[in-house]
């Protein structure tokens, strides 16, 4: 239970504050080489012409790929938000890039309903295209037309995926939110046994419908949070935490029945990290608006991804001023050679990132070259050039690698993602954190 507002019209106050600018169909953390106007844009330093040097198909299908579906908590959706979302799913995206090459398809859609969700997903199964009143009437998200035209590809992506996580429901019973108090407890009862009977018939065909679609994927779906605060009155409170928690039985159970078939379903029990702290991890108190606010999503994140994956690491920007952070392989780049922003352009120590990425290098002091392999590719950096060797290929660059004086060493400091990607690894930057995914 957790999106419409008890004093306010949800639908209305949606469509008002919606996601200007939001993706649609792509992945949550950009590429090095990708840019966007609002927050995800990698300083210049790592966009170089190492994107037109073609990745091999296999270092491509290394990625574990998740597909993200469901309501507005999917989406990441705030009151008053400007710029793109900043949610579980962008921060489930973060995790499993300290994992691996980690590749998200977000389509959340705000204001869905269970009947919604199990709507698309059979147009995803049968590949047919609808409009969003087919997918469900009145839905405040301006999106979801176009995702309902773009089936074919949604449906490639289910298809492809290694992991599907969901967030729906809320809307489902969320009526309980304004009238729970106004019910005796039998009435109350018969009420969420009603929604609850709904909602799990719905739950089931979506998740079969998926497996059909692709049974070797892992899905992974959330219990419902319980928004309203104590303070709002300890018998309201009692009643929805009573509703709140016979959600998590109902998909508890859903989800046993799948496992007893073998199908691989986890629920992530995100209702218990919001008991006690609802007035801090949602827009309740300021906003009147039930979704959770960067609190409340970062929680819902961990509990994902200990559902996942058995762990979740905290990431945090560098303080203003430091350079951005670099991850290899799960591992932050810890170094005195710090990485420098020459020209809009980001270089680290070579050294560095060889050693990170068990690569090896080789001087040439003739013709100040460094030559990098790893497996079968190589990339050649001579110092001052305007191009690098790419498998033998010419790579221009517009800043090119120099010595760098750290203390009384000299060191060689080359573009990251144009070493990176050239040797074949997948290199994404995040915004929001300064900081920049190494992957082999």
């Amino acid at each position: 239970m957790k999106r419409t507002r008890t004093w306010n019209n949800t639908s209305a106050a949606l469509t008002a504050c919606m996601l200007a600018g939001m993706m649609l169909f792509a992945s949550t953390a950009l590429p090095a080489h990708a840019t966007d106007t609002s927050t995800s844009t990698l300083p210049a330093g790592t966009t170089t012409g190492a994107a037109n040097v073609k990745k091999d198909a296999a270092a491509v299908t290394k990625a574990f790929r998740i597909v993200t579906l469901g309501d507005s908590i999917t989406v990441g959706y705030e009151p008053n938000a400007k710029g793109l979302p900043y949610g579980y799913v962008e921060r489930l995206q973060e995790q499993g890039l300290l994992h691996g090459r980690t590749q998200v398809d977000n389509y959340g859609i705000a204001g869905l309903k269970s009947i919604g969700l199990k709507n698309f997903i059979s147009a995803i199964n049968e590949g047919k295209t609808l409009t969003s009143a087919a997918i469900q009437p009145n839905l405040p998200d301006p999106r979801a037309g176009q995702m309902g035209a773009n089936i074919a590809a949604i449906r490639e992506s289910v298809a492809g995926a290694n992991l599907v996580a969901i967030t729906i429901g809320g809307n489902d019973v969320s009526e309980l939110l304004g009238t729970a108090n106004t019910l005796s407890d039998s009435e109350l009862e018969a009420k969420v046994k009603e929604l609850l009977a709904s909602y799990t018939a719905n739950v089931s065909e979506v998740i079969n419908t998926i497996h059909a679609i692709n049974p070797g994927a892992q899905i992974v779906i959330a219990d419902q949070y319980q928004p309203m605060p104590e303070v709002a009155g300890k018998a309201l409170y009692a009643k929805l935490m009573e509703a709140s928690e016979g959600f998590t039985a109902t998909i508890d159970g859903i989800a046993s029945q799948f496992t007893a078939q073998g199908m691989d379903v986890k629920v992530a029990h995100v209702a218990k990290e919001f008991v006690g702290g609802e007035g801090t991890m949602t827009h309740m108190i300021k906003d009147r608006d039930f979704h959770p606010n960067q609190f409340g999503y970062e929680a819902i994140a961990k509990v994902f991804a200990e559902t996942i994956w058995g762990d979740y690491t905290k990431l945090t920007a560098p303080a203003a001023g430091e350079p951005m952070n670099i991850i290899v392989s799960g591992k932050t780049l810890n170094t005195p050679y710090k990485p420098i922003i020459r020209n809009g352009k980001n270089f680290v120590a070579i050294q560095d990132i060889v050693n990170a990425v068990g690569a090896t290098t080789v001087w040439d002091n003739k013709t100040s070259t460094a030559t990098i392999t790893y497996g079968d590719r190589k990339v050649a950096v001579k110092i001052g050039a305007n191009a690098v060797q790419v498998n033998g290929a010419s790579v221009a660059v517009d800043t090119p690698a120099f010595l760098n004086k750290v203390g009384k060493e000299s060191k060689t400091y080359v573009p990251l993602a144009m070493v990176a990607e050239g040797l074949g690894f997948d290199v994404q930057y995040v915004a929001k954190l300064k900081t920049v995914f190494v992957n082999p």
